[in-house]
């Protein structure tokens, strides 16, 4: 009977990995446990058969989810219903869960084909198979329907300040890296648990933990490398003095209750002493003036240059126009307004997909029914910016190409007043470090009720919180930067080439997994990896 119960009790050591890697991301923010979540999923995929490792797989993967978007019914205060709001979270959850399940499925489809055929085909699968599945698959959820290019695995490194590689395959070359880590620990510990399966401990075994780190020794060195090379124009920039405003409003505007311009003007006395050249200010600032083109917005814009001595003002608002609506951020300079309109949107947010043809479903957008507008930059004083809104900061592609169009600095405008008092501000301002490191762009972020500050081409991060590094979502707060801005930014290497090289290597991968199975790969259904070591534990006894 104790044995029985200890085995149930044991059995519980295969959901740990989404806990832990759960604990990696806000609001732990434990970045270790990353290294080697993963790994026991990993040995799974290794030791036993499909099913049992797709199974293991999206369960940890939900786990995962469910608990990292528990912010999202914070937005039940904000109208949201809250069983509708209760099912998007777990139909969310499961959906990103499913990449776990596909990962579970094709890494061990995979280890079916490699077991038998030589140890250089393992070698192949950890070093490299392992990886590229992951991170194609990563690549896959954040463009398909819309993208949910939300907490990568190689968001970690890069908050971290292991970011480097991020400048040569973006995020996902950060993930396979992590990736790689833990497949390192889990063929140590099929090392260690080799007796138990009557296996022989060869010393050529050793090449499975050199080779990763040697692999992985070699990205940090190139992206050493390139972070030279991209040094050389340094002398070639120029300074942008940079106040951001972060002051804190309401989802749902009440203009009745407040002052907008006492409020402004307070907050702006803090910052306009040490004379900034450019004010930024969140996404739906404008809101409460009016739409952008209106006399109100350009009456707005001239008082906020005047009263803070800047030359510019970049804030997020809205536009109307045909019938149409869009989310957008306009760049106030003297005499003229800039203005780029939202080009990803978020689903079921800022639209309802199949809206435009079916027409009553636009009242089921919590903000209206939005179009997309076109890639632009802003050009300021000579310095071309590179707007994004809210979700956008997220999507690489799309911040990769506002590098390509000149792009000398990043300027992200959120509202994350929708999730105040969550971590759902903190995990989306981890995503703009990698941005800066992809794109080697300095930027400039202010988040509405979230996190305020500025990251260097480089990933380190200058954030605006409290003393136990929460976002300030109470009171408004102002921080002034100086920003480095490239004249002549030299494109990184990922911002040339992109995903491509990944995408293309995911294919070839996937060729290969399948072509395996369909050809006679040992892919049969096996026992539970942890039941095997218990049943080998006991026959020992």
């Amino acid at each position: 009977m104790m044995r029985q119960l200890f085995r149930k009790c044991a059995a519980l050591f295969w959901y740990l990995p989404g806990f832990l890697l759960w604990a990696a991301y806000p609001p732990m923010g434990e970045m270790a446990d990353a290294l080697f979540a993963l790994a026991p999923l990993m040995w799974i995929s290794r030791r036993a058969g499909v099913r049992v490792a797709a199974k293991r797989w999206f369960v940890n993967g939900f786990i995962f989810w469910f608990a990292t978007l528990a912010w999202m019914p914070a937005i039940v205060k904000n109208g949201g219903p809250w069983p509708l709001v209760v099912l998007g979270w777990g139909a969310l959850s499961a959906y990103c869960a499913a990449y776990f399940a596909a990962f579970g499925f094709l890494s061990a489809t995979m280890w079916g084909c490699v077991r038998g055929r030589g140890y250089m085909w393992r070698i192949a699968a950890i070093v490299v198979a392992e990886p590229v599945l992951w991170a194609g698959l990563e690549i896959a959820r954040s463009r398909l329907f819309g993208g949910f290019a939300w907490n990568q695995l190689g968001v970690i490194p890069a908050v971290a300040g292991f970011g480097a590689p991020a400048a040569i395959g973006g995020v996902f070359l950060l993930s396979m890296v992590v990736v790689l880590i833990n497949g390192t620990v889990a063929s140590i510990a099929e090392r260690m648990l080799a007796p138990v399966f009557g296996e022989r401990n060869h010393w050529s075994r050793s090449v499975e933990t050199l080779l990763p780190i040697l692999a992985i020794w070699g990205m940090y060195a190139v992206s050493r490398q390139v972070a030279s090379v991209d040094g050389e124009s340094e002398g070639d920039e120029r300074r942008l003095r940079v106040a951001l405003v972060q002051r804190n409003f309401p989802c749902v505007f009440d203009r009745r209750d407040e002052d907008v311009a006492a409020i402004y003007g307070k907050l702006i006395s803090n910052v306009s002493p040490l004379q900034p050249e450019l004010l930024v200010l969140p996404e739906s600032a404008f809101s409460e003036v009016g739409p952008f083109g209106g006399a109100n917005a350009v009456r707005f814009a001239d008082w906020l240059r005047r009263t803070s001595g800047a030359r510019g003002v970049v804030a997020g608002g809205f536009r109307k126009e045909g019938g149409r609506e869009y989310n957008s951020a306009a760049l106030f300079t003297e005499g003229a307004c800039d203005v780029y309109d939202k080009v990803h949107l978020v689903p079921f947010g800022e639209y309802i997909p199949f809206d435009k043809w079916i027409t009553p479903l636009q009242k089921l957008a919590p903000v209206g029914s939005c179009t997309p507008g076109e890639l632009k930059t802003l050009d300021f004083d000579g310095v071309k910016l590179g707007v994004a809104i809210c979700f956008e900061d997220t999507d690489s592609a799309q911040m990769r190409q506002l590098a390509r169009m000149g792009a000398q600095v990043l300027v992200f405008v959120t509202n994350d007043s929708w999730f105040s008092h969550s971590d759902e501000a903190v995990q989306h301002a981890w995503q703009s470090v990698a941005r800066a490191v992809e794109t080697g762009l300095s930027v400039v972020r202010v988040g509405n009720s979230g996190v305020t500050g500025t990251v260097t081409p480089r990933g380190t991060a200058t954030w605006l919180v409290d003393e136990r590094g929460r976002p300030l979502v109470d009171e408004g707060a102002t921080m002034f930067d100086v920003v480095r801005c490239k004249a002549r930014p030299r494109a990184t290497p990922y911002v040339r080439m992109g995903d491509a090289p990944l995408a293309v290597l995911f294919a070839l991968t996937l060729a290969l997994v399948f072509y395996g199975r369909f050809k006679g790969g040992d892919c049969r259904h096996a026992p539970d990896g942890f039941g095997i070591i218990l049943a080998k534990l006991q026959s020992h006894n």
